[in-house]
């Protein structure tokens, strides 16, 4: 690529926000928003759906496969051997982390209800 100044530009911002985000503390308060994120998304996908009746098999349907598409991408193994410590995507963590507060959410009304 050429060295423009709008190359440079987007260089530089994005070094800056991943020595923003290197910072320990700010990653697990990105990891704990994402997770908080993931149970209010559960909490409104439960009560949306349940308020409709008819919407109750296709949301679980839909959750069932959103959830293990999530799992799949974030537990994959990968085809060459690593070395056994190796730093997770922010990213990856932060879909996962979603993942597990929506799930939470999904255990947690279930045992509000009852059932």
């Amino acid at each position: 690529m050429q060295n423009t100044r709008l190359n440079t530009l987007v260089d530089r911002s994005a070094r800056n926000l991943s020595a923003w985000l290197n910072n320990p503390w700010r990653r697990v308060s990105l990891l704990f928003l994402s997770w908080l994120f993931g149970f209010f998304l559960g909490s409104a996908v439960s009560t949306t759906a349940g308020a409709t009746a008819i919407w109750d098999i296709s949301a679980g349907v839909a959750s069932l496969v959103a959830v293990e598409l999530i799992s799949r991408f974030c537990y994959r193994r990968p085809a060459v051997r690593l070395p056994a410590y190796t730093k997770q995507f922010l990213g990856q963590d932060m879909l996962n982390s979603l993942k597990q507060g929506y799930i939470y959410s999904l255990f947690l009304d279930a045992f509000k209800l009852g059932s």
